[in-house]
């Protein structure tokens, strides 16, 4: 077994998370434009904190002045990002260097390369675009996207070089499920992406209903425009009217129920075949389902503190993990 190679698979996988989450906490704290430019900040390797570096940076940025802890907390998130792409790096030239060790993955450690890649082109078209949505949303599903290959390549490796590796047994309609509950979690994360985005989390403020209505007026044209042509907008705090945001809104809590219908009636048939595998998998979809939808009422009823907030997009990341790990494990009867 290629210990090196688990080992850094693995640390890259928890590595990922963490910079899933970072790069909600940064968005979500309005620290998404900390650094006007990139890859740098203001210029300089790191931001700018003594008087004179905050004060030539106002010079050459007059139209965006310093705020050190923004453009800290952005700073900090690039040096982590960066970092995982050193570690996937790493894992390419060590499945290059064992390439004719049985078992041993190569193409999905250089796919992670090219993936990670592309992360940093969009990280900087996030700051040049100014948050435009888009760009914005295509960033987070492409670092879950990167977060769930680690994760697919880490329970691979093991796998393949495990033999006592257990999997789990279950029906073709179930394994099938199964796939369909793993697109499903990532639509999800899609539709909560673009509601964030466009901070339009809060245009639906009371529970069940929105706006105190059961059908507020909506405009889902607007708010499910992809792509703007101007190319000068700053889109922080969102540009998005009530009824475009009201609809964005609105089908990322119509996602949430369909989400909970297919996850949680996955966890049900899990149940209820019975084996102790089934039923620890079961348990696990259930409790982080129920977190998630916890955390996302809590947005609500506390008008979206940043710490729920950020807890809610990493829920969303263990639970697409989750769903990783049952795709790769369970085996048709």
């Amino acid at each position: 077994m290629n210990t090196l190679f688990y080992k850094l698979s693995l640390s890259a996988t928890f590595l990922a998370l963490f910079v899933v989450v970072l790069g909600a906490y940064v968005r979500l704290s309005d620290a998404g434009l900390g650094c006007p430019d990139w890859p740098g900040c203001y210029g300089q390797i790191i931001a700018p904190s003594a008087t004179h570096d905050i004060e030539a940076a106002n010079t050459a940025f007059p139209e965006t002045p310093v705020e050190s802890p923004k453009a800290w907390k952005e700073m900090i998130h690039r040096y982590f990002a960066s970092s995982l792409g050193l570690f996937i790096l790493g894992m390419a030239g060590l499945a290059w260097q064992k390439r004719a060790t049985l078992g041993q993955q190569i193409k999905l450690p250089f796919f992670l390369v090219i993936l990670v890649s592309f992360q940093g082109a969009l990280g900087m078209w996030t700051v040049t675009m100014l948050l435009k949505p888009a760009i914005v949303t295509l960033h987070l599903l492409g670092g879950m996207l990167t977060l769930a290959l680690l994760w697919w390549t880490t329970l691979t490796h093991r796998m393949t070089q495990n033999k006592k590796s257990s999997d789990l047994i279950a029906p073709k309609n179930i394994k099938i499920w199964a796939l369909f509950a793993l697109f499903i979690v990532y639509f999800q994360i899609a539709l909560g992406g673009w509601t964030s985005t466009n901070y339009v989390a809060l245009h639906c403020w009371d529970l069940p209903t929105c706006q105190g209505q059961w059908l507020p007026s909506t405009n889902f044209e607007e708010g499910f425009t992809l792509w703007h042509a101007a190319s000068d907008t700053n889109y922080e705090g969102g540009v998005l009217s009530l009824e475009a945001g009201t609809a964005v809104h609105l089908s990322h809590r119509i996602g949430a129920l369909i989400t909970l219908f297919v996850v949680g009636g996955l966890a049900i048939k899990l149940f209820l075949l019975g084996t102790k595998t089934s039923r620890r998998f079961s348990l696990l979809l259930t409790v982080i389902l129920g977190s998630q939808i916890s955390l996302g009422l809590l947005n609500i009823i506390l008008v979206l503190p940043v710490a729920i907030a950020a807890a809610h997009n990493g829920g969303a990341a263990i639970l697409l993990l989750a769903m990783v790990t049952l795709n790769r494990k369970i085996k048709s009867e």
